[in-house]
């Protein structure tokens, strides 16, 4: 896929990856300029083929990050499950020890980036960690009630599809250790454009191609202390529909990956 990237950025050990398609009016510019300036997070924004003014925002967001930013123009929109995939093969080409993704309305802020990656330091046996949005008392987790229903029953059926005991599939706050079973992991496109993190948790929980499966003490959930919906997501119910199709489909490839060694 023929794409070009922006300002190549010095090798720090953990980069950030934001998916972008149209996103020129909700990006958080000063967030991720101060995120960018802390110094210990490099960003890796991927441009999805936005016919918006995204490349705009980045380019100059990326300029005025004095080289801890860049991002990643994709010749033509492919989805985000293929934006993540190829940004983290990206940020593992270029050094990076740890990797993770954000959603790019910062639905997770950034004060829970960092409380994520402090838990990733803190336990060295965690490979995968993931944000989970659990509406505890004292804390600020807001979603609006037809989508949480939705996502419980959806998070439910693939918990038992991966055989992994897992609370949230699809919050959009994960945090890698870059491995040998990670780059595996990321080797092919995904299955589904939307749901890509149920098989990119298969793929590491089942094991692949001269990969052994990761035992599920290698996979951790913190609870979220504050995570909210932004206004003009394109998620809308009726994936919840096309989800359920590429569920099935993501379980047959895992079952083929982990039976035939291909």
């Amino acid at each position: 896929m023929a794409r070009k990237s922006g300002t190549a950025v010095s090798t720090q050990a953990f980069c950030l990856v934001v998916p972008c398609f149209n996103e020129a009016q909700r990006l958080d510019v000063p967030a991720f300029t101060e995120l960018a300036a802390s110094g210990d997070v490099r960003l890796l924004f991927v441009d999805d083929g936005s016919t918006d003014a995204t490349p705009q925002v980045l380019e100059s967001l990326c300029a005025a990050a004095n080289g801890r930013a860049q991002w990643l123009k994709l010749a033509e929109n492919s989805g985000k499950a293929e934006a993540v995939r190829q940004g983290l093969l990206l940020a593992i080409a270029q050094g990076a020890t740890e990797i993770g993704f954000l959603d790019a309305d910062l639905s997770t802020p950034p004060s829970e980036l960092r409380r994520l990656l402090d838990v990733l330091h803190a336990r060295p046996e965690v490979q995968v960690l993931i944000g989970a949005r659990v509406r505890l008392l004292g804390n600020a987790v807001e979603r609006k009630a037809i989508r949480h229903y939705l996502g419980r029953v959806f998070a439910t059926a693939a918990s038992l599809t991966l055989a992994l005991h897992i609370y949230d599939t699809q919050c959009g706050a994960k945090l890698f250790r870059v491995t040998p079973a990670l780059q595996a992991a990321l080797a092919e496109p995904f299955v589904s454009r939307w749901i890509f993190d149920v098989e990119l948790l298969g793929r590491l929980a089942w094991g692949g191609p001269g990969v052994a499966a990761l035992p599920e003490s290698a996979f951790a959930e913190v609870p979220l202390q504050i995570w909210h919906d932004v206004a003009g997501s394109k998620l809308r119910p009726g994936h919840f529909v096309r989800a359920a199709g590429d569920l099935v489909q993501i379980w047959l490839r895992l079952r083929a990956r982990q039976h035939s060694g291909v």
